[in-house]
């Protein structure tokens, strides 16, 4: 959506402060693509009264069918003279600026006028809509009407317009249906356009009779709770205004099945107010993560990691494990899933001849002749006492180096390999270690942030809160353990000091040898992505925070890079999401119903 634009799920003003555009198209046929628009017709309104209206034909550039002449009334002739839409579509455009669209049958409408906009090259403005087809359908029962076509809910509203597939008319018909409709909402307390959306969304009669649960909470940022009659917390969020995000559940645009359940299962809602939104995010984490609530898909594999392990053997390798232990093994990641560590283990075995065996091996013993890995250079076969402790061990600090400082010393000898397989046009093989060098460079990069800053005992942060204060963050190793917001005109030194004072103390994990101390994984990394935003400012620090210079960080423009070479070597490919569309149910047919700011641990 782009910026300034009117969002439905965000604002909260009251329908009589609204501006509405109510728009008509005719066109040459149905589909969007192949047929052009004839004629555009809008009217728009505010707090009731017409404010403007919009018509005019168009020059479809290509010839009307007489079936469309028969039913509208628009013949060749008569557009012959008629601005192209290329000369019309600025102007509606500029029209309906700041407005909400509304149309009956509005996908219709809306593809055309989109359709038309990229035939333009234009940008689409991406308003907000309402479909009064869909509306009518949740307000009015079939007893009422028997279909929800515009010039039925004309005549059951008793419209001053009568439709007659002309624009400018058919426009006028929907402004008096929309303000009918309207007017049947207010009487069930529906005042604002989220509230006004809901009736266009799957939204069940259970899910509305709860709306008094968000009636308590205050508007402010923080957690809220979903809680069952025993008290169990069913779901957790976060929100920067608790009290319009929790009833988005009960009136607004909340489509997704199992929300609907957890809804019906709700019988309160509690609520942690947050100095600002990260603090929120923070204690969203940590409640799922020691809460488990059962419609939190995060709380899952909320404690699941996995790392990969260098052995404390005479002879180290590599291993897969789900845990970091204080063992005094070397442990890289942590790594977002089992197939990324595999990924990463062979990527470092073709950079670095590490045994890939399982044996017990002991220096100046041969347990087995070596096997074919050692025969291609991918194994020192130390299982033959092929190769000293010494020298081994110069493999696994390369290893140990790579990983903490300079990851050079791994990605050289995969260049040169993927430069071979290149030259060699042995492509399929080049670009599955494209993706190892990738998967390392990342992994590294991720890996070095997070040390980076699960060493500093203690970092102050401010950044601005866009109303002339700031927000004020305490973060000790890695942990957040104090916020606040220093209010325009107040001075946030002193508040910083008392902050300091009153934030949770954590142990010293400067000498660990693993992340996984006193912080989660992913409460660091939305601490990072935190400090890392335009305008965050460095306070104060115990220590300098930095990262290595040699670090996989100086490599994220080959990442750049490498990701391109992959999405043009799939061109057709698409990675769009599949949209999921909810058809609302008609009212009466059977709808669903279903039964301070100091951080702490």
């Amino acid at each position: 959506m782009t910026r300034g634009q009117l969002s439905l799920d965000c604002l909260d003003e009251p329908l009589l402060a609204t501006t509405f555009v109510v728009v008509d198209l005719e066109t040459t046929g149905g589909a969007s693509m192949t047929d052009s628009i004839t004629e555009i017709g809008a009217v728009k309104v505010r707090a009731g009264e017409v404010i403007g209206e919009f018509a005019t034909l168009v020059d479809p550039g290509m010839p009307i069918s007489p079936f469309i002449s028969v039913l509208t009334g628009i013949t060749d002739r008569m557009v012959a003279t008629a601005p192209s839409i290329a000369s019309v579509l600025p102007s509606f455009l500029e029209f309906a600026a700041g407005a909400v669209l509304v149309a009956h049958n509005a996908p219709f409408d809306i593809g055309f006028l989109k359709a038309a906009c990229a035939r333009q090259e234009r940008s689409w403005p991406n308003p907000a809509v309402l479909d009064t087809a869909l509306l009518a359908r949740r307000v009015l029962t079939r007893d009422e009407v028997p279909n929800c076509k515009l010039s039925t809910l004309a005549g059951f509203f008793r419209s001053e317009t009568t439709p007659n597939h002309r624009a400018l008319t058919d426009a006028r018909a929907t402004v008096d249906v929309l303000h009918a409709l309207i007017g049947r909402l207010g009487n069930l307390g529906v005042h604002s356009l989220p509230e006004l959306r809901a009736f266009t969304s799957q939204v069940t009669d259970a899910q509305r009779r709860k709306r008094h649960l968000a009636d308590a909470l205050p508007h402010a940022p923080g957690v809220y709770l979903f809680n069952d009659g025993s008290g169990r917390p069913l779901y957790v969020g976060t929100s920067k205004d608790l009290r319009t995000r929790v009833r988005q559940y009960f009136v607004a645009s909340e489509t997704r099945s199992r929300m609907g359940e957890m809804v019906g299962l709700a019988e309160s809602v509690s609520s942690i107010v947050c100095a600002h939104p990260l603090e929120a995010q923070v204690r969203e984490l940590r409640l799922i993560t020691s809460l488990k609530p059962r419609y939190n898909r995060r709380s899952k594999n909320s404690d699941r990691t996995i790392w990969l392990k260098l052995t404390r053997e005479p002879f180290p390798r590599l291993s897969v494990v789900h845990q970091a232990r204080a063992d005094g093994a070397q442990y890289f990641g942590p790594l977002r899933s089992t197939r990324q560590a595999e990924q990463l283990r062979d990527a470092i075995h073709d950079a670095v001849p590490l045994r890939q065996c399982t044996d017990r091996l002991t220096p100046g013993r041969v347990v087995r002749g070596a096997c074919a890995l050692a025969g291609i250079g991918k194994c020192a076969a130390p299982c033959e006492d092929a190769v000293s402790p010494q020298d081994y061990a110069s493999l696994v600090d390369t290893v140990v180096q790579a990983w903490h400082a300079d990851v050079s010393m791994l990605i050289e000898p995969l260049r040169r390999r993927l430069s071979a397989l290149a030259v060699a046009q042995r492509y399929e093989e080049a670009a599955v270690m494209r993706d190892r060098i990738a998967t390392l460079v990342r992994s590294c990069a991720r890996m070095q942030a997070l040390v980076s800053l699960t060493r500093v005992a203690e970092l102050v942060a401010a950044r601005p809160d866009g109303l002339g204060g700031w927000e004020l963050v305490v973060i000790r190793h890695g942990r957040l353990v104090g916020a606040e917001v220093a209010a325009c005109g107040v001075s946030p030194m002193p508040m910083v000091a008392t902050l300091l004072s009153t934030a949770e103390v954590v142990p010293d994990t400067s000498d660990s040898a693993t992340l996984a101390t006193v912080a989660t994984v992913e409460e660091t990394e939305l601490l990072l992505r935190w400090l890392n935003q335009p305008g965050t400012r460095l306070v104060s620090a115990s220590q300098p925070w930095s990262s290595p210079a040699a670090g996989a960080a100086r490599l994220r423009s080959w990442l750049v890079s490498a990701d391109g070479a992959r999405r043009n070597a799939q061109p057709f490919a698409d990675r769009r999401r599949l949209p999921v569309v909810h058809q609302p149910n008609r009212s009466g047919s059977g709808s669903g119903s279903g039964s301070g700011s100091r951080i702490s641990a």
